[in-house]
């Protein structure tokens, strides 16, 4: 049995300290309630919105070396795992990627596969498929925000026995969270989602972080515009019953010679 946490919270597009603050007083949510798993939203250390690449690239900073990247690994000294969205700088390059820090070191940086909207005009596509770190004996997967709408993620990270998607958001769509439940039934794994709320240069986003379980049930929700750390109990080797009825296996049952469709260039 784990604790797990999601933050919501609403960073403001380029106030580096704003970001800090609201992010450390998550983390320290955190070590008052005993929270095993912390996930926070996408791009929690820069904001969301940007009017440029150049403002993308210097509101960005290298993982691990960066101050919102010490933050989080100090934090996770703690005995905790923490994944956060971050604003990637790679040499030339700027990703829209999520970390993984677990006892102080740093687990896996997974880049997103899949831009949203303007995202294509200040990131550079991911390459990468997403990675499962292990964490006191259980097995958490990562993706970013709109790879939910493409459910090959979900279904890799599932294939690679992933037991919980942790999943940093900036949601604006407003059937994102149902489409998560649906991942989780269709791969029979835990979603822990964290989005971010409130208004930034004229775009809405849709807060109501949420856990969902292997058979879709919602086992925590937030409001629209609540702010805070919240959290819920749940076992991870739940999801590795993926028996959909006493015939059905979730993976065993597929059909993957038949599937070739779905590996060919669009």
């Amino acid at each position: 049995m784990i604790r797990i946490g999601v933050g919501q919270t609403q960073p403001k597009i380029g106030d580096k300290v704003w970001n800090m603050e609201q992010t450390r007083q998550l983390l320290q949510a955190a070590d008052h309630e005993s929270v095993d798993v912390v996930v926070l939203p996408e791009l929690l250390n820069s904001g969301y919105v940007f009017r440029s690449k150049n403002e993308a690239t210097g509101l960005s900073e290298e993982i691990p070396a960066g101050p919102f990247s010490k933050l989080l690994q100090a934090s996770s000294k703690k005995g905790r795992l923490i994944v956060s969205g971050i604003c990637q700088k790679q040499g030339n390059l700027v990703y829209n990627s999520a970390a993984a820090f677990a006892n102080g070191a740093l687990l896996a940086v997974y880049q997103k596969l899949h831009l949203f909207d303007h995202e294509s005009e200040w990131f550079t596509p991911g390459g990468k498929e997403p990675p499962v770190v292990e964490f006191h004996g259980y097995r958490f997967g990562i993706m970013v925000c709109f790879d939910w709408a493409f459910p090959e993620v979900a279904r890799i990270l599932a294939l690679k026995s992933a037991q919980v998607i942790l999943h940093p958001a900036n949601l604006v769509l407003p059937y994102c969270q149902e489409a998560m439940r649906t991942r989780s039934i269709e791969n029979r794994v835990f979603t822990a989602t964290a989005n971010r709320t409130g208004l930034e240069r004229d775009v809405q986003f849709s807060g109501m972080s949420q856990v969902t379980s292997p058979k879709g049930e919602v086992l925590l929700r937030r409001g629209v515009t609540d702010q805070g750390l919240f959290w819920v109990d749940i076992e991870p080797r739940d999801s590795d019953n993926k028996m959909i009825t006493a015939r059905n296996h979730v993976l065993k049952d597929r059909r993957p010679e038949t599937y070739t469709l779905l590996t060919r260039p669009s």
